[in-house]
């Protein structure tokens, strides 16, 4: 009996050393269905001849309901809230008083949302990027999202893991410029109204319809 237990125990330690990213975002996306966190996001751009690239900082807080609903509200150092409603994304700059509208349905298949907040499973989410693991680093668990449409800006996207809980994004666009996102206090599957993804242009901005 004892030499079946610890068989039994070196069997499943064998399983779990062979979970990778692709793992963690299967059950990510089967499990979570709704989630909030607090958000850092770092832009770099690519280096010029002779000089070091120049990063950006912004904060804010990140939300969302699968499927096809998310909220981003970037609080520092600018004001600016990106919205899905299911149907439209909104993107609202305070300090232009500019709202811009875009049919969500044109917009949201290969990107980052989509992997962490639109896809209802892994395999809706093949149909629009080439998934593999990308292994271990900074103790966490990768997942290489490469884009199918090759027209996009989207070159590609990395997906962070702790255990099955998202951490990070790291995304790649077409001008060499790379933004690395951090989830911190992330809470999966708790209660969120309805009227967060919902929204109204405030009174006096333009709204530009594309």
């Amino acid at each position: 009996m004892k030499k079946f237990i610890a068989i039994s125990l070196l069997a499943a330690c064998a399983l779990s050393a062979r979970a990778t990213g692709l793992d963690s975002l299967e059950n990510f996306v089967k499990s979570a269905r709704t989630g909030r966190a607090d958000f850092t996001q770092v832009v770099t751009g690519p280096a010029r001849e002779g000089q070091t690239a120049r990063s950006k900082t912004s904060s804010g807080t990140f939300e969302f309901a699968r499927p096809n609903r998310f909220r981003f509200d970037y609080k520092k150092p600018f004001e600016q809230i990106i919205v899905a409603d299911g149907e439209t994304l909104w993107l609202y700059d305070a300090d232009l008083k500019q709202v811009t509208a875009r049919k969500q349905s044109q917009v949201l298949a290969s990107t980052p949302a989509a992997l962490i907040a639109s896809a209802p499973d892994l395999n809706a989410l093949r149909r629009d990027f080439n998934l593999e693991a990308a292994g271990e680093n900074d103790g966490l668990q990768w997942v290489q999202a490469t884009p199918k449409a090759k027209e996009g800006q989207l070159l590609s996207v990395k997906v962070g893991f702790r255990g099955d809980e998202l951490a990070a994004l790291e995304i790649l666009d077409s001008f060499g410029q790379r933004s690395m996102i951090t989830f911190t206090r992330m809470e999966l599957n708790a209660g969120i109204a309805p009227q967060q993804f919902q929204f109204k242009p405030p009174a006096g901005a333009d709204v530009v319809r594309q």
